[in-house]
């Protein structure tokens, strides 16, 4: 058994450190021992040392199951470059192998060269490989990303569960668990699935004090993307999305707004994923877009963010992404988009599983749901939730401590909500039920008699949106609890009827507005170096939008929306070209409204001798989504507006929302068919007219409070699209 002092000799031998990091030393000991062990220790902590070094002292080989081919390839590629003299010294073994490289690798390993061999536990079940590895003397078995075996961790693989069984038919030799994230239940149920409960158990501080937390209101995102790299040019980032489609999409918008920006997901050529992988390792691409397949054990300490495009899963699987910053101990920002659509996108795609799946997936998402609308301090809520109590009161490097939130007294708001729930019979979900308490007339209200409620319009004071924000707390409070299976019906709780019954002071917290959303935008860019629009300019194009729209008897949002104009106040467009790269411009509208836009922009310009930061233009991609064209080569085939959403996986809300992007770019769609079909001509009528002479802004809300509860949302939005089409493109 090797001493302290011989332990650091063979630390700067084979890895060229002078010192252990953290528990190192004494899991390694503990390791070369015979002592199972189970290490939950951060991203950057050192986990692989911890099986590596033994690996390589201890007597015969180490079989090390880990989940990725890439994360294999890159840690064996690790360990050659440390251990130059002996090339077999470490192997993997997977399905990327030709036969040729299989052979290789069985002659090394029953040669005693190896002393590392990585498999997936796919590989583990072959008979020929069982076979092969019952000739071998192991010295220990190590499963790398641990969480992959629990149910309720965030990555689970069933073939994970099936290792135990599997060491016991290969031989017996002691067991390392390692992971970065695992909540003391998913620890129990990892230790309890390997047999090793009697494991000790080393467990680092999941507080990564360098990592800035931020979570953002899913508004302009890419524009508010494209804005984040380039205040960080040059820095290596991730951009996480959860679909592929998503990856491909937003790596497509990335390169055409000037950024070294690659895709990575598992639906991609293995080749292509692999160098590209490579390119930003290599430093030849600054940002990845990736599915959750990307980062697993991959060793680039210099990441300097970490976006979540969409919100996780689970707060585990959050934790495992943006650990990937900073693992140097530099800056590292995670930012993640947050909406609650994405939430209940999550929730529709559990639809048809397994009950006990659904039961796991909705309670990792009510914890999601926590810590994105939290309003206290986002590490303390992540340590938390990892069993590690986090005493201090601000972090001082989080938004939530940087820029805290307002707070209210919601005892009688929230007794108000769970009065609601129950007298709606509990059947119905947070929309409707926001809607009952604000006083919304719709028709859904009017046909269930829910506008005679005695609680209809107790809290018209305050916003329907306001209403859905204390619903959703109620949720994370366990006080509501909400049914996936019946469309989100909400119910309320043994504890929401306890609180009801016994009501007592209660902090909640008050949902920024847009706009405060949007000064603190603008004032996190300030500070990281960007900057807003031009205030003075915007307020110049607010009043000549104004004027056209009196002299042409149009309402202002028919020319340009606040966001074009806000675009042209960042980016300074003096010829219909450049005013094409504004949001929500596109060729027709540039040339229908933009030629006195233009020619008021070029004289402040040049009166206020202005440098145009056309480096900030951000581009959209020509066709950026193939659904785009789909959708509008479908619509002049007059097919039904619900074939096109089934051909293409959409909802009917989601085809709407892709329309009005096509129309609100200046380009016209024919959809007279299909309304014919849906609405009688008085209706359309009448919605038109409201949209022609009356409407102050484009809202459906508001058209839908005007017109009344008869107007259904989707009839508003059909109309208000031919609208756009015929008057304002």
């Amino acid at each position: 058994m090797y001493t302290s002092s011989e332990l650091h000799l063979q630390l700067k031998k084979h890895f060229g450190f002078n010192s252990f990091k953290g528990q190192q030393e004494e899991i390694i000991t503990h390791v070369m021992r015979g002592g199972n062990a189970f290490v939950l220790m951060p991203t950057g902590g050192g986990k692989s040392l911890c099986y590596q070094l033994p690996a390589l002292l201890m007597e015969g080989t180490a079989i090390v199951i880990s989940p990725l081919i890439a994360l294999m390839k890159n840690q064996v590629d690790a360990i050659r470059g440390f251990v130059g003299e002996n090339y077999g010294i470490a192997h993997f073994l997977n399905s990327s192998l030709t036969k040729a490289q299989i052979t290789e690798v069985r002659e090394s390993l029953l040669s005693g060269k190896t002393k590392l061999l990585y498999v997936a536990p796919e590989s583990l079940t072959k008979t020929d490989n069982i076979q092969l590895f019952k000739q071998l003397n192991i010295s220990f078995y190590a499963i790398d990303e641990a969480h992959c075996i629990s149910e309720w961790g965030h990555d689970f693989r069933p073939e994970y569960r099936r290792i135990r069984p599997l060491v016991k038919e290969i031989g017996k030799a002691p067991l390392i668990a390692l992971t970065a994230t695992a909540t003391p239940k998913v620890q129990q149920d990892i230790q309890k699935n390997l047999g090793m409960m009697d494991a000790k158990v080393f467990k680092t501080s999941y507080n990564r004090e360098n990592l800035y937390y931020e979570v953002r209101p899913k508004v302009n995102v890419d524009k508010e993307l494209v804005k984040f790299i380039r205040q960080h040019h040059g820095k290596s980032g991730i951009v996480y999305c959860l679909s592929r489609r998503k990856v491909e999409e937003i790596a497509s918008f990335l390169q055409v707004n000037g950024v070294r920006a690659l895709p990575y997901h598992a639906g991609m050529d293995a080749a292509i994923r692999t160098e590209n992988q490579d390119k930003f390792l290599m430093e030849e691409a600054d940002v990845i877009v990736a599915t959750i397949a990307f980062g697993m054990g991959i060793d680039k300490p210099d990441i300097r963010f970490v976006i979540h495009y969409n919100i996780p899963k689970s707060l585990e699987g959050y934790y495992q992404e943006t650990g990937r910053a900073g693992r140097d101990g530099g800056e590292g920002m995670c930012i993640a988009f947050y909406s609650y659509k994405d939430i209940q996108k999550l929730e529709k795609f559990k639809q048809g599983k397994p009950i006990a799946e659904q039961e796991v997936s909705k309670q990792l998402l009510v914890e999601t749901v926590a810590y994105a609308e939290s309003n206290v301090c986002r590490r303390k809520v992540l340590l938390n939730y990892f069993g590690e109590d986090y005493t201090q009161d601000n972090c001082a490097n989080c938004d939530n401590c940087l820029h805290p939130k307002k707070q209210f007294e919601g005892q009688e708001e929230m007794c108000l909500v769970l009065e609601t729930v129950q007298k709606s019979l509990q059947q119905f979900d947070s929309e409707h039920i926001a809607n009952i308490i604000a006083g919304v007339s719709n028709a859904m209200i009017k046909s269930y008699q829910h506008h005679k409620l005695d609680v209809f319009g107790m809290g018209k004071g305050r916003t329907a949106r306001f209403w859905n924000a204390v619903i959703r707390q109620g949720i994370v409070l366990r006080f509501l609890d909400k049914d996936v299976e019946k469309y989100g019906a909400l119910s309320v709780t043994a504890a929401g009827i306890d609180f009801l019954e016994n009501p007592s002071p209660l902090m909640l917290y008050q949902e920024r507005d847009m706009e405060e959303e949007a000064d603190f935008a603008s004032e996190a860019a300030m500070k990281a170096g960007g900057g807003g629009g031009d205030i003075t300019l915007l307020t110049m194009l607010k009043d000549l939008r104004r004027d056209m729209a009196h002299k042409l008897k149009l309402a202002p949002f028919v020319i340009f929306q606040d966001i074009s104009l806000e675009d042209m106040s960042i980016i300074y467009p003096i010829s219909l070209e450049e005013m094409v790269q504004c949001q929500g411009v596109g060729e027709g509208k540039a040339k229908k409204f933009g030629k006195p836009f233009i020619e008021l922009i070029e004289k402040y310009v040049e009166e206020n001798e202005i440098v145009r930061p056309q480096d900030m233009v951000v581009k959209s991609v020509i066709n950026k989504s193939l659904n785009k064209v789909y959708i509008i080569q479908s619509i002049d085939r007059k097919l039904d507006f619900e074939d096109i959403a089934d051909a293409k996986g959409l909802t009917m809300e989601e085809l709407l929302e892709e329309i009005e992007v096509i129309v609100n770019s200046g380009t016209k769609v024919d959809i007279d068919y299909y309304l014919r079909q849906i609405i009688d001509d008085d209706k359309l009528e009448e919605i038109f007219d409201y949209f022609r002479y009356d409407a102050k802004s484009e809202s459906v809300s508001e058209a839908i409070a005007e017109l009344g509860p008869e107007y259904t949302e989707e009839e508003v939005r059909l109309v208000r699209i031919k609208f756009l089409v015929e008057v304002a493109n």
